[in-house]
């Protein structure tokens, strides 16, 4: 784990189109149609020092998604040069950067160390290493699997949940969707780094900014907190 090159990146001028989640640096490109897309996929394609890094390019019906790297772990220097090196192309282009759309699925699964099974999960899902504790689709398509070992003396002996990462602007947004929608705040005590949540039937997700630098701020960033007297969230 080289926390250096994710914190180095996280503090680097130049970047605010990018969004660091648990698979690493990302960024959505807005255009106005399938072919810009496609188009501004070949124009960054051909940046220089770009080939062979692992990144991966995804072309949709007026967006482009351009992932750095598939680890949060895996962020370098030479990514931040990378990244300012795209956003200009994305400009020269006129794409407009959407940190809103910008987001990863991650399914946890939890069990005791001695019952941790990520080679049955690889090979299940069809996925390859990233890490020691976790699976990912080759293809960057499907979400990242990641193997959570559960504390020894709780009963439970296995468990899942799903965690969502996001830009840490995007928190406060993503909340007040999730309790108007039926949800309610399990565990708010690791906040603003990341927040729990349950459905009525009690199924768990994590609404998680850590990667992105919850303890950063952006020009407009909006900061959350619980309002007892309503038991939702009100921007601070």
């Amino acid at each position: 784990m080289d926390e250096q090159g994710y914190q180095e990146f996280l503090s680097a001028e130049g970047i605010n189109d990018w969004v660091v989640l648990h698979g690493g640096a990302t960024a959505v490109f807005r255009v106005g149609s399938l072919g810009e897309a496609a188009r501004l996929a070949g124009a960054v394609a051909n940046i220089p020092g770009l080939e062979g890094t692992g990144v991966l390019l995804t072309v949709g019906d007026g967006f482009l998604t351009v992932r750095l790297t598939r680890d949060l772990w895996q962020l370098a220097p030479r990514h931040i040069d990378l990244a300012r090196a795209i956003s200009a192309v994305a400009r020269a282009s006129n794409a407009v950067a959407d940190r809103s759309a910008v987001q990863e699925v991650q399914v946890a699964i939890a069990a005791k160390r001695d019952e941790i099974d990520v080679d049955f999960w690889r090979a299940v899902l069809g996925y390859l290493p990233m890490a020691d504790d976790n699976a990912v689709d080759p293809l960057g398509h499907g979400s990242t699997v990641w193997m959570q070992e559960i504390d020894a003396g709780k009963s439970l002996r296995h468990a899942m949940h799903i965690d969502v990462s996001v830009a840490r602007e995007q928190v406060a947004v993503r909340l007040q969707a999730a309790l108007a929608a039926g949800g309610r705040i399990v565990d708010d005590s690791h906040a603003p780094a990341y927040w729990t949540l349950a459905d009525r039937a009690g199924n768990r997700v994590c609404i998680v900014a850590w990667p992105d630098g919850s303890d950063r701020k952006l020009p407009g960033d909006v900061r959350v907190h619980i309002s007892p007297e309503s038991d939702g969230i009100l921007p601070s």
